[in-house]
């Protein structure tokens, strides 16, 4: 197998929004606890298991289109929803001040530290997989000055950013280092972090502030529900649309992809890993593609747009069909502890050295898949939170003795 570097999904925070214990029930069907945010995630993990164990996207077919989707895709809306664990720590409609506001700020100080550290961790175990974690506690702690603001304006923030964010780093990148990628066994630095890695704070940070955005909203309301999933599929189709045009319409610039991308067709650019030679953000006409791990605005416009419809979509159907939250109650599960999943699948990947197994990638997959969805669906029905979601939950109650 070929190595799937960096283009795993952010995992869920360590405590699931479903189940933050912060967050007052509003009363509202579904959304004190939101389980719909957990059936999202529940996807999200699968879609990782799919990008790093998963057959190859080229393999076309049923197969090679599910495994394209996966593609960055998760990863965005695993961002998206870090926004809303971020602001359900902090007070979802209504941002915590005062003492709660203290006790908050630290909860999400303490998770991003201890991110950071495990995020290392992983990274030195040298899988083939480019752990997020440390990247994802960085995310927390940049947004976490924003915690008080309204949707509108973390709205126009995650605009703003998403259209500066790109162009600076492309600009920048030559200046911090020429690495893509950090090297497989190495920590990452504040460096990579920020700039050269597989997640650059730069162009992933607006992703976690849309997902606050939309979390600052009346999830109950048809209304907002409506206008949520209208806005997600306007920005989709602005994101791959609006690159699919551009390539055609500016002169020589599908020409340079497509040598960047060293392949001889366009499709071949949707699934390049961010560390493989031919990064698009490094050729100007790399600012136009909005495949997955591009760094370009058009990228993550289309990115952003697919997790709105896939939050909302996941929302809706489990307030409209109850009968799904107990179908869909094993993936629904594996949501839950998706910080649990994400270590999981690292340390069987790790264990079991899937590069050398002569298995199919697809029975590899099917095996992480059914694996972690057991060990949820059991785990659940004695704890609410996951293993390791419970040791966060512990270390961030600290927390309380803030005055």
């Amino acid at each position: 197998m070929t190595p799937h570097l960096g283009t795993q999904p952010l995992p869920a925070d360590t405590a699931s929004p479903a189940r933050e214990r912060d967050e007052p029930s509003t009363g509202a069907p579904g959304v004190g606890r939101l389980i719909g945010l957990d059936l999202a995630r529940g996807l999200a993990v699968f879609g990782m298991y799919a990008v790093h164990v998963g057959p190859a996207p080229s393999q076309g077919g049923v197969i090679g289109f599910l495994m394209e989707l996966a593609q960055g895709r998760s990863s965005a809306l695993f961002a998206v929803l870090a926004g809303f664990a971020v602001a359900l720590i902090t007070g979802r409609r209504t941002p915590k001040t005062g003492l709660a506001g203290r006790q908050a700020v630290t909860k999400v100080i303490i998770r991003a530290l201890i991110l950071l550290a495990l995020g290392t961790v992983l990274t030195i175990t040298g899988t083939p997989v480019v752990p997020i974690l440390a990247f994802y506690g960085l995310f927390f702690l940049l947004v976490l000055p924003l915690y008080r603001l309204g949707a509108k304006p973390l709205a126009l923030i995650a605009a703003g950013w998403a259209l500066a964010g790109p162009q600076l780093l492309y600009l920048l990148k030559p200046v911090v280092g020429e690495r893509a990628f950090p090297t497989v066994g190495q920590a990452d630095g504040i460096v990579s972090l920020l700039f050269t890695g597989g997640y650059p704070a730069l162009t992933w940070v607006p992703f976690v502030i849309a997902g606050m955005a939309v979390a600052r909203l009346d999830l109950a309301a048809t209304a907002i529900r409506t206008r949520l999933a209208l806005t997600g599929a306007a920005l989709t189709v602005t994101g791959y649309g609006g690159s699919w045009l551009a390539l055609r319409l500016v002169p020589g610039a599908a020409a340079a992809v497509r040598e960047a991308a060293g392949g001889p067709g366009m499709s071949s650019m949707s699934s390049a890993p961010p560390g493989s030679e031919g990064i698009f953000g490094d050729i100007p006409a790399g600012m136009l593609v909005a495949s997955p791990h591009s760094e370009a605005t058009l990228s993550i416009v289309g990115n952003t747009g697919v997790a709105i419809l896939v939050i909302t979509a996941c929302l809706t159907a489990v307030d409209a069909f109850p009968r799904l939250s107990r179908l869909a109650k094993p993936v629904i599960a594996v949501g839950s502890m998706s910080l649990t999943a994400y270590v999981y699948h690292i340390v069987a990947i790790w264990l079991l050295d899937t590069e050398e197994t002569t298995l199919p990638p697809l029975y590899i997959l099917l095996g992480f898949i059914t694996s972690v969805t057991v060990l949820a669906t059991l785990w659940s029905r004695f704890f609410q939170r996951g293993p390791l979601e419970r040791l966060m939950g512990r270390a961030t109650g600290l927390a309380r003795h803030i005055r």
